[in-house]
């Protein structure tokens, strides 16, 4: 197993002294050597598994180096091809280099000093042209599987897609999930797209905001109460615990519930069960939670805003919400989206958005988020008869004419932000930007196409048109920079 990322060199002559003697010289590198007596059995070696350097001789039976060059050319682009030539040869290797079918040559009797340098600088090319292919396949299985639409959500930024992916792969568990992320993000969406994709999906989903009812009714709203329990209380109702029994129940802005509340919470968490107000009966329910805060949490848990233990206690999956600003283009696709609504709601007809207005939308901060993007575009709507919604029109409704702010600032603290890992009682701050750079795109196309062939590295790299020592090379690079996390 220790070779598994050693590059591989196959030499490929009808001569096996030849072939001796390039193997004997060839130990100096460190690499995997293999050799082939003529061009069939090279193509049924590099079938079994692609190698990354290539040196046959032109003149052989059965199969020329001509013909085996360019099989291996379209059957593995990224292998570094180079022949072994005598003078009488040069037309073929001339002919073999404008046809894109090698990369070099080496002229017979070879010098065993140049055979190396040649062989190390092939070996580095191949890397090159490996990470060249891996990064062009990652791009594209990014854009096939790239959501413009998911579960109430719109856009297809690179911070969004993490954050479906994420949702994906945590809804069908029964895990508690605490949401963050800025007022008007979309963190409710995000609770009901994850009980929409849970085994929960035909029961309830009841959403409480904790910030929108009065603290002396939050415990009824959560809990019910009997007739009498209070003055008002004139029949017994049945609160969120039961009517979400079986399915799941979303907290919005838990960081406002009473600090005393917050502890009956976590009991029922726990356990499971509840008692009405004014009720001396235990009741029963099964609920998923998933809560949400435009807080820092760890910042509310100092305040004594929110309690630390309900917080580990729910924070089983994080998830953060990135702010609009931090989505790219989605803000354009979400102002076409709420025109197209609120023309057919307001009854009028519009086109679309002049180019400028299109940029104001782009470059403007939002720092209302998709909430305060929706507004300005239904005010819009109301406001202009169209049919183009014009940049004056959308900057009288922001109420800043003549001023656009530029978010380059904001675009590469995206780019350069790490992505949030989803982790059991996780304690790092909630508030960080979810976003993936293209390195982290890679890792997750590697992983997930090797996960999807069982393990098997040499079935992912043939899918994704690389060799099997390139991922092999890739895996123990992240192995190599999570051992240099873990000693920090």
């Amino acid at each position: 197993m220790e070779n598994i990322n050693r590059p591989r060199v196959l030499f490929v002559d009808d001569e096996p002294d030849v072939l001796r003697s390039l193997s004997r010289i060839a130990r100096k590198l460190d690499a995997e050597i293999l050799t082939a007596n003529g061009g069939h059995e090279a193509l049924e070696i590099i079938e079994q598994s692609p190698v990354d350097v290539l040196v046959t001789d032109m003149r052989m039976p059965q199969m020329d180096g001509n013909e085996l060059l360019a099989q291996v050319a379209k059957k593995a682009p990224e292998t570094v091809r180079i022949v072994l030539t005598g003078y009488a040869d040069m037309d073929m290797v001339l002919g073999a280099i404008n046809s894109g079918h090698i990369w070099g040559y080496l002229q017979k009797p070879w010098d065993n000093m140049e055979l190396i340098v040649k062989l190390k600088q092939a070996l580095q090319l191949q890397q090159v042209l490996a990470e060249r292919t891996l990064m062009r396949r990652t791009i594209e299985q990014y854009q096939y599987y790239r959501k413009e639409h998911f579960e109430g959500f719109i856009g297809d930024s690179v911070a969004m897609q993490f954050v479906y992916s994420s949702i994906e792969q945590c809804a069908p568990s029964q895990a508690s999930v605490f949401i963050t992320g800025p007022s008007g993000s979309g963190k409710e969406v995000a609770a009901a797209a994850i009980h929409q994709l849970s085994k929960r999906s035909d029961k309830p989903f009841v959403a409480l905001n904790c910030a929108a009812i009065p603290s002396e009714l939050m415990e009824s709203e959560i809990f019910g109460h009997v007739k009498g329990a209070f003055s008002g209380a004139v029949s017994n109702r049945d609160g969120a615990a039961s009517l979400a029994n079986g399915g799941t129940l979303f907290l919005d802005e838990i960081g406002e519930m009473d600090i005393n509340l917050q502890a009956k919470l976590l009991r029922f968490i726990q356990d499971g069960k509840f008692q009405k107000v004014g009720s001396g009966k235990e009741e029963h329910a099964d609920i998923r939670f998933v809560c949400a805060t435009n807080r820092d949490p760890q910042q509310a848990i100092k305040e004594n805003k929110l309690r630390e233990d309900l917080f580990y206690r729910l924070n089983v999956i994080s998830l953060f919400m990135p702010p609009l600003n931090q989505r790219d283009r989605d803000s354009l696709k979400l102002a076409e989206h709420f025109l197209q609504h609120y023309s057919e709601l307001e009854d009028k007809a519009f086109a679309g958005f002049a180019s400028d207005a299109q940029q104001l939308i782009l470059d403007y901060e939002w720092p209302g988020n998709v909430r305060q993007l929706q507004n300005v575009i239904h005010s819009c709507v109301v406001m202009s008869q169209g049919p183009m919604v014009s940049r004056k029109i959308v900057e009288s409704q922001l109420g800043q004419a003549q001023q656009s702010v530029s978010r380059s600032s904001s675009i590469k603290a995206t780019l350069n932000q790490p992505i949030q890992s989803q982790s059991v009682a996780d304690d790092s701050s909630s508030a960080d930007a979810v976003t993936m750079s293209l390195a982290q795109i890679e890792r997750q196309a590697i992983t997930q196409t090797i996960k999807r062939y069982g393990g098997n590295v040499v079935k992912a790299a043939n899918e994704l048109e690389v060799s099997p020592s390139t991922l092999y090379r890739k895996i123990q690079q992240w192995q190599d920079e999570s051992s240099e996390q873990i000693s920090s």
